[in-house]
């Protein structure tokens, strides 16, 4: 697989807001003339929003959502057995949007609602979204409103939406949020919730930097005869190395490899002694003339979801990789 590292031409121009509604009919309101200017300026709209909401929104323009050329469907969350990663969603949607703006040459409109299902424990999918978004939107021409219930679940989602948008919607004006914080602070004080735990592995190596060839060959004798074609099976483990490599040179000077294999394709952790420095890592292409901190975000290109986290054992990192 090609790996492309270059950042866009674009200037920095995220917008990134966010929006309170305390009823359906509110919601609408606000989303509503969002749809509409980005229809009227002929840009690309890309939305993730509930059915329901869609079909409202659709009904209020007359059909014109439907026939509009530029409408995109964002990608949803991966919750298969490696558990639905806000980091690899803001990852992915980056990819989305880049390519999006590219072909259009044009600024790209997002409209997203908060869905109840994502909330997990304690709502934190939601403050590590938006802080990741934060980070992984921060080169690309995006204007983003982020749409919360005055009244969720978990008072966290409305404590990180206030944190995390650097701008608010109120009265159809967006305006400076003086209550934003750097995202990486937001996490830090508030560390991404861990993913589902999993069950005994049935590879498990420790490891040093002496031994990162026998991660690579653990890797690849766990994926021969399941279905991975060679170039897939070669990306895969690239991307579990340059994580090894990560643990061992900026974690501890020993590190473990954990490797599930089964009818989902490939899960495979990696776990550390060190203190995580960079809570978002790999959520932007470094920039050529970067010589280093690259490790992270090929993984994040080459595998269907990676998600890391801390706590008081070290620094963790977990891959999901199909076939």
């Amino acid at each position: 697989m090609r790996i492309e590292t270059t950042r866009s031409a674009n200037a920095v121009r995220l917008e990134h807001a966010a929006g309170f509604h305390g009823s359906t009919t509110e919601l609408l309101d606000q989303l509503v003339p969002l749809a509409e200017q980005a229809l009227e300026r002929d840009e690309p709209l890309a939305i993730a929003l509930q059915p329901a909401t869609e079909h409202a929104v659709a009904d209020r323009l007359g059909g014109r959502l439907a026939s509009a050329d530029g409408l995109v469907h964002l990608r949803r969350p991966d919750s298969g057995p490696a558990g639905a990663s806000a980091q690899t969603l803001a990852a992915g949607w980056a990819l989305e949007l880049r390519a999006l703006s590219v072909a259009t040459a044009r600024p790209v409109t997002v409209l997203n609602e908060h869905a109840a299902d994502l909330d997990g424990a304690d709502g934190r999918f939601w403050t590590e979204l938006d802080a990741a978004l934060n980070v992984a939107l921060a080169d690309l021409p995006v204007r983003i409103t982020c749409f919360y219930p005055e009244l969720p679940l978990h008072l966290e989602i409305l404590d990180g939406a206030r944190r995390n948008h650097p701008l608010l919607l109120a009265d159809g004006e967006l305006r400076h949020n003086p209550g934003h914080h750097d995202p990486r602070a937001v996490l830090t004080a508030r560390p991404a919730a861990r993913p589902p735990l999993l069950g005994p592995p049935d590879v498990r190596l420790s490891f040093s930097a002496w031994q990162l060839h026998d991660v690579r060959t653990s890797v690849e004798r766990a994926l021969t005869g399941r279905g991975y074609e060679r170039e897939r099976l070669e990306d895969i483990v690239l991307a579990v190395n340059e994580l090894a490599t990560n643990a061992v040179e900026h974690g501890t000077p020993e590190a473990q490899l954990s490797l599930w294999t089964g009818e989902h394709g490939l899960l495979c952790e990696i776990d550390d002694g060190g203190t995580l420095r960079d809570p978002l890592p790999g959520l932007q292409a470094p920039h050529p003339a970067e010589p280093r901190g690259r490790g992270v975000w090929i993984a994040r290109q080459l595998c269907d979801s990676l998600h890391v986290w801390a706590d008081a054992r070290g620094t963790h990192v977990r891959v999901h990789a199909t076939p």
